[in-house]
């Protein structure tokens, strides 16, 4: 096995944004679940009309943290609060660069005293696990990566199954599977529930703006648990949930899921660079994709303020990039919005692949991210005035929608346009279709959460704080 790190691949790329955007590798997968249980529409539809079944199992890591410096480590590199964050909490866990950007995010658990589990993308945990070796830390980490993206028939083995049950008929399923009324858990807090026989962690929360659980237990059980689930549902319309669904709740509920991390700069994660394999998806496992295209990776980087993170930079203790973070202003960054794009401009971008002409860039259905980081050039009046960083389909709004940064002084009901494809016929990775041709297709400055349900009743937290 290759002891390259990222820093010898940079080294040899020399160009890390020519890297990351002509990467060999597909699409982003989810993996080891089928692309669709039923199809896609229907399973958009039941979570606003019914419930669903989300199997959050195989494409995240997760990463346990035991020890008495557990704590002390999270909170010197996440710029979230751990006042008042006890055993039976889970929060939005988000750690930034020295320079204050966001290198990414994802669920952190405190499950027992000394005791934390984070659950998401690698680039957090690949961090944090870093700085437990790098300083002086008394703790254990053990890692639990996600599922590779293709298993060619080999077993996957996880530490845990994670499912989540979401939608307007979730409550009435959830009491019909514990024999009782809804546990009483307040919302990012867990506590245990009897649920097919088995006691189960369960933590409320919500992924499409709907109320529900998500619980979570050994791997050797996903079996019965899931199947139990799926039985009691029926009566209630319940569908599982596919890859090619899956990751378009977040266009609805307003979560921006792939963030380029900000680590590819600056002497201070020099030794960051040094640690993380080569082959990561901070390497070449990641790619870069989008009709946005700067000579600086730099450019690249957001801000929690950008992202909807301010609410939680809470300047009550010390971490990494706390002091970058005070000297922002805050004024002046830019805001997430939802992006609707035009139906007509929408509907030209299908009809050139039935001309002799070439194509402008295929627009999936329902998710049309096609690489690990998305970005596209936002444009009004002419100019630059923000990043669209992911994008598909909702059949519940029908609409093609976009998560978007954009000038703060842009007003909901703003006409843009989003810049669709790559420049040049496209880049050489293979999830960019070349030749193709971009298109400039007008969008609204919508709203976001772009859902009436989710903005209007789900909880104030990292979905809701930075609506426009």
């Amino acid at each position: 096995m290759s002891n390259e790190s990222l820093n010898d691949l940079l080294r040899s790329a020399g160009d890390p944004v020519e890297l990351l955007r002509n990467n060999q590798v597909g699409r982003y997968v989810y993996p080891t679940k089928p692309p669709e249980f039923s199809n896609w529409i229907d399973e958009q539809r039941a979570w606003t009309e019914d419930c669903i079944l989300y199997d959050q199992t195989w494409h995240m890591d997760n990463m346990y943290v035991k020890g008495p410096d557990a704590e002390r480590l999270l909170r010197d590199h996440g710029i979230n609060s751990f006042k008042n964050f006890t055993v039976g909490k889970a929060k939005q866990y988000v750690p930034v660069s020295p320079d204050g950007f966001v290198i990414g995010d994802g669920i952190l658990f405190h499950l027992e005293e000394d005791l934390y589990e984070f659950v998401g993308r690698s680039p957090a945990p690949n961090w944090v696990h870093y700085n437990a070796e790098a300083g002086d830390y008394d703790v254990e980490i053990t890692r639990d990566p996600r599922a590779p993206s293709i298993t060619l028939g080999k077993p996957v083995n996880r530490t845990q199954y994670r499912f989540q049950i979401q939608g307007p008929k979730a409550e009435q399923l959830i009491k019909k599977l514990t024999g009782g009324d809804l546990p009483n858990i307040k919302f990012f807090n867990f506590d245990s529930v009897t649920m097919a026989g088995r006691r189960l962690p369960a933590l409320r929360h919500g992924m499409a703006g709907q109320p529900g659980l998500e619980v979570w237990g050994p791997y050797e059980e996903y079996d019965e648990v899931r199947d139990a689930i799926l039985e009691a549902g029926e009566e209630f319309g319940i569908r599982p949930v596919g890859a090619r669904a899956y990751s378009t709740n977040t266009i609805e509920s307003g979560w921006i899921p792939s963030p380029l991390p900000a680590i590819y700069t600056g002497e201070k994660m020099s030794g960051y660079r040094d640690w993380v394999p080569a082959n990561s998806l901070e390497g070449r496992g990641g790619t870069l994709a989008g009709s946005f295209v700067s000579d600086d990776i730099e450019d690249y980087y957001l801000t929690p303020y950008e992202m909807g993170y301010g609410h939680m930079a809470k300047l009550d203790h010390d971490f990494v990039g706390r002091d970058a973070l005070e000297a922002m202003d805050k004024e002046s960054q830019r805001r997430k919005v939802t992006l609707a794009w035009n139906a007509e401009d929408v509907l030209k971008v299908w009809a050139s692949l039935l001309s002799d002409e070439v194509p402008y860039k295929y627009l999936d259905l329902p998710q049309s991210v096609y690489g690990s980081a998305s970005y596209d050039r936002v444009v009004h009046d002419g100019k630059d005035i923000g990043l669209s960083l992911f994008t598909g389909y909702t059949y519940n709004e029908r609409r093609f929608l976009s998560l978007a940064v954009v000038d703060p002084s842009l007003e909901v009901g703003s006409e843009v346009k989003v810049v669709w494809g790559e420049p040049d016929g496209g880049s050489r990775k293979l999830s960019t279709e070349r030749p193709h041709r971009q298109i400039e297709i007008r969008a609204t400055v919508s709203p976001v959460p772009y859902s009436r349900e989710a903005r209007e009743h789900y909880a104030e937290g990292w979905r809701t704080a930075g609506r426009a």
